[in-house]
């Protein structure tokens, strides 16, 4: 069976740009976790659920229709009752909830679910904040890639702005530190690294030095460490 790669961390720490180049130079499938608990926030938004109430929230992420689709460069399309959401589900009103949909145990039991059926296949890279301490702990190869607070919030407003919304950086840097706190906080699956992963602090890193890293280190089939 083909290896199955886990790539977990923070909020802005380019866990999916990086984990959809290492399945493109492996030749693997990639899923974005993230994506999934994003669409089911986006179905939370639109019918004005209350975010505190998690029976409501384990009610609508069973009831929704959930598909996730690959484009010909290994992007994931993400479809909610079949309509494609996947640029809706980057907006920062998204971004403000999805944490509080995340942390919720109902939503996570039908959301770990369906990427453990896809772990179950091996041949992918997953990338979240619990796929290598919960989703997939049999995983050949497990990384944690973060930065600091500040790049990060860097990276993540450079995205925004290159789609057409603004925010500055003291409001991404205050955005994602309320979110790095609502995951590591959370009772179920906390945002922490697997004991068996490599730790890749990529402040001073490009994307394309992360990716080398992580397929040489995949090539090499060693595991386990701290860079």
């Amino acid at each position: 069976m083909k290896p199955r790669i886990a790539i977990d961390g923070p909020a802005g720490a380019g866990k999916s740009t990086v984990a959809r180049a290492v399945a493109k130079e492996l030749g693997l499938a990639y899923l974005d976790t993230g994506a999934m608990y994003r669409a089911v926030t986006v179905a939370g938004l639109r019918r004005g659920i209350d975010f505190e109430d998690e029976e409501v929230l384990a009610a609508l992420a069973a009831e929704i229709d959930l598909a996730v689709e690959y484009s010909d460069d290994g992007q994931n399309i993400i479809f909610l009752n079949g309509e494609n959401v996947t640029e809706t589900i980057r907006e920062p009103v998204v971004n403000r909830h999805v944490s509080l949909v995340a942390r919720c145990p109902g939503v996570r039991a039908v959301m770990v679910e369906k990427q453990r059926e896809i772990g179950r296949r091996g041949g992918v890279v997953m990338d979240g904040r619990d796929i290598g301490t919960n989703v997939m702990t049999e995983a050949e190869f497990k990384f944690y890639l973060t930065a600091s607070l500040t790049e990060r919030a860097r990276r993540r407003r450079a995205e925004l702005l290159a789609k057409g919304q603004t925010l500055t950086l003291e409001q991404m840097i205050e955005e994602i530190a309320a979110r790095d706190k609502i995951d590591s906080e959370r009772e179920v699956s906390p945002l922490r690294p697997a004991d068996d992963a490599i730790i890749i602090d990529s402040t001073e890193m490009t994307i394309d030095e992360v990716v080398s890293l992580i397929v040489a280190t995949v090539t090499r089939g060693n595991a386990g460490g701290n860079t």
